[in-house]
């Protein structure tokens, strides 16, 4: 099958190279000035003819089908007077015209409002939002930094359970089900059990693309959305940094030039950045009001980049990094630690083609221990090899590439019944994928192919994706994407329980069972369908809406059996009380709302979500933890005096309640292992349940909000205090009941912080 792609591929290019020969194009890169920095998603147009894109992540355009003649090239982007270059384009030829910008007072929002539109009208962006350091500013700053995490939870169809131990939830899909990518290499666990951080530095990243469903070809191995992270180089000019500190964290950031960064030459820089958390320490003294158990969490991000960049623009980068993570309550204590490294590279060839990819190894390993000391341990350890092949033919192009994975997992846990489950499995998977993206007039078109080889289990699938536009008017855009989606790797949690500090990975097990709802299980993967339509309004130059209605088909679940009570081999048992795993079937459903206002001192963000989970896992209909009807985020900022030196952050949320399984009745449950007579020995409380989840918790609602003052100390130095706090209204939110204190127990209370940071 990926033998006929490029096949077909082949027959493509050689087609559209007849066309090409008759025209020029033009490319390069569009560089801060100052800095050597990239400037991405900025717009480059011809002015004789009003055409242009927009830069990729790595600053990089490229304007082809052009007819031979001379033109005036210019770059406007916020911030930048606008580029300009003359050049002369030829026949056949490809003339590399880098352009480069230099910072501003003045504020060139109209042109990029401009711009931004135009890409609007020739992209589907179906189900997607795009992050940058400007929007990760927008959020009030908990311990004075901004966090990707904190972004997040804000985004259409995303669900955060809890500030401790929570996870992200996207459109119905578990954790396991999204797919985590930091420089192009997989990260296994992004977030920290404290959920208002992830492993990632804000100032570090450069974008991050979230794709909630219906993503592309390119993308593949995960059946629920994607996280797409990509890190910025390091100052190419001179030597600088950041060190920052709260009663939260601290931080420490440096970066500099190996090679300086010189118009048209080579450079190399590096960036190095180091996140610490002791909040453990500090919550008894200042946050002692919060639970009984207060706030025993602690983690350290370390990630180091170096980047080697060529006149030409092509470019690798080394990268490495370490993650911890630490909780310590009384009854349990739990760790996790991920470390791994790699490289990813992009290289512009003399013809049109542009190729970049990645090579990376990570692991991630897991630890829980409990009073009774029984084991309860997950390791994953892994690589990932891709490299990607782009062609630009004028406003189209195509796209396709390869991809490898391998991973190993070493699992080993004991449930609540004294059942032990343990696996030891080494996994490899490889995948070919094209996608061809088709403006035709106003009507957009977007269709892909996916095939994968499931090595381990000896399956292949054939993913079809497909995505549309139609530009109804310049101000009114209907989209609709939809595909086929399959992955291997599984949880080692089941997504009837609420509370999940563990959260292990496994291979897609061989022994599943045989059947599910009176039909053969002749597939060891989990698979989903994907549905997706949605509008998008331009309300004048300064506000926009966007609406999305959704489907997920889950079509076959892998789940661990939290009904094992018996070793696999007992065959007077049921299978349903002895498998190590259980078969399900579900969906979500549901719409978005996003509504998004910019314009000088004011940025305001509303969403809605409406969202509908089901499972069915053979024997009963429920709905999963996370099944949070209705969510609400409304994120306002303004900037205050002349210089914007002055920043007010707020964000509302509010959520229905989550689903939760009600208590029935107590009863004296005794230990029939331990010695003694049972008649005589004192037993612990048991407790019954009434029906999975037919409960709600209370709503959820929270405010935060923060206040930053910036001074300018000298050239190329600032300071800036944050005032912050999260939950000001000191709202009592319950994350989970604990039935075996009777105890309820609350996420965060109010929680101030001041924060300074200085940069250099």
């Amino acid at each position: 099958m990926i033998k006929h792609i490029y096949t077909l591929t082949a027959i493509c290019l050689l087609t559209i190279t007849k066309t090409l020969a008759q025209t020029g194009e033009v490319r390069g890169f569009v560089y801060d000035k100052k800095t050597g920095e990239p400037l991405i998603f900025t717009t480059v147009f011809i002015q004789e003819l009003m055409t242009g894109k927009q830069t990729d992540i790595n600053g990089f355009y490229a304007l082809s089908k052009l007819k031979e003649g001379s033109y005036t090239l210019k770059c406007a982007v916020i911030g930048y007077d606008t580029a300009i270059a003359k050049i002369t384009i030829s026949s056949g030829k490809i003339t590399t015209q880098n352009l480069y910008a230099i910072s501003t007072a003045v504020q060139m929002e109209e042109a990029t409002i401009v711009g931004d539109r135009q890409k609007a009208r020739t992209d589907v962006k179906i189900s997607v939002n795009t992050i940058t350091q400007k929007e990760l500013k927008q959020l009030p700053a908990f311990g004075g930094e901004p966090d990707l995490a904190q972004y997040l939870q804000v985004l259409p169809g995303v669900v955060f359970s809890g500030d401790q131990g929570g996870q992200l939830y996207i459109r119905g899909g578990t954790p396991v089900h999204n797919k985590v990518l930091l420089d192009g290499m997989i990260i296994y666990n992004p977030f920290h059990s404290i959920g208002l951080f992830s492993v990632f530095d804000a100032d570090v990243i450069r974008s991050a693309d979230v794709y909630a469903g219906g993503f592309g070809a390119q993308y593949g191995g995960r059946i629920g959305a994607i996280i797409d992270v990509n890190t910025r180089e390091g100052n190419k000019t001179r030597f600088g940094g950041k060190v920052s500190a709260s009663p939260i964290s601290s931080k420490l950031l440096f970066e500099g030039p190996i090679s300086k960064f010189t118009e048209g030459g080579a450079s190399a820089s590096y960036i190095i950045s180091y996140k610490n958390s002791y909040l453990n320490r500090t919550a008894p003294l200042l946050y002692s009001y919060a639970g009984i158990d207060g706030l025993p969490f602690s983690f350290s991000d370390l990630y180091a980049k170096a980047s080697f960049i060529s006149s030409s623009g092509s470019k690798i980068n080394l990268f490495g990094f370490d993650f911890r993570d630490n909780v310590d309550y009384p009854q349990t204590q739990y760790n996790w630690k991920s470390s791994g490294g790699g490289a990813n590279f992009y290289i512009i060839p003399e013809g049109s083609t542009v190729i970049n990819g990645a090579v990376g190894y990570s692991q991630y390993k897991m630890n829980q221990t409990e009073a009774d000391g029984k084991p309860r341990e997950s390791s994953i350890n892994g690589f990932n090899i891709n490299v990607n092949f782009s062609y630009f033919i004028g406003k189209d192009d195509i796209k396709y590439g390869l991809e490898m994975n391998g991973f190993s997992t070493d699992y080993n846990y004991t449930n609540l019944f004294g059942r032990q489950l343990k696996q030891e499995e080494f996994t490899t998977e490889l995948s070919g994928y094209i996608r061809y993206k088709k403006n035709w007039g106003r009507l957009v078109l977007e269709p892909g192919l996916r095939v994968q080889n499931y090595a381990s289990l000896s399956e292949f699938t054939v993913e079809p994706r497909l995505a549309a536009k139609y530009n109804v008017t310049e101000k009114i855009r209907l989209k609709a994407a939809g595909g086929f989606y399959t992955q291997n790797l599984i949880a080692a949690v089941n997504d009837q329980d609420v509370v999940n500090l563990f959260y292990g990975f496994l291979s897609g097990p061989e022994n599943l069972p045989r059947k599910f709802n009176g039909q053969n299980v002749t597939s060891a993967l989990q698979r989903a369908w994907h549905y997706g339509a949605g509008i998008e309004l331009d309300l004048g130059q300064h506000q926009e809406i966007n609406i999305e209605g959704f489907y997920k088909d889950f079509t076959q679940l892998t789940n661990i059996n939290r009904d094992k009570l018996y070793d696999e081999n007992d065959l007077s048992k049921p299978e349903f009380q002895r498998n190590d795993f259980a078969i399900e079937i579900g969906n979500s459903y549901g719409m978005d709302f996003k509504y998004k206002y910019e314009f000088k001192k004011m940025y305001l963000w509303a969403v809605y979500s409406l969202t509908y989970v089901e499972r069915f896992d053979g024997t009963r209909n429920y709905s999963p933890h996370f099944d949070r009807r209705h969510n609400v985020n409304l994120v306002a900022t303004y900037t205050f005096d002349k210089k914007r030196s002055w920043n007010l952050n707020t964000r509302w949320n509010f959520g229905s309640g989550f689903p939760f399984t009600q208590t029935q009745g107590f009863y004296e449950k005794l230990n029939t292992e331990a010695p003694g007579n049972p008649l005589t020995q004192n037993g612990n409380i048991g407790v019954y349940y009434t029906e999975i989840n037919n409960g709600r918790l209370p709503s959820f609602h929270r405010m935060d909000v923060s206040l930053s003052k910036k001074m300018t100390l000298k050239k190329n130095q600032t300071m800036t205090l944050t005032v912050a706090a999260t939950n000001v209204y000191n709202r009592d939110n319950i994350f989970y009941f604990d039935r075996a204190r009777f105890t309820r127990i609350n996420q965060l209370p109010i929680i101030p912080t001041v924060g300074i940071n200085y940069s250099f």
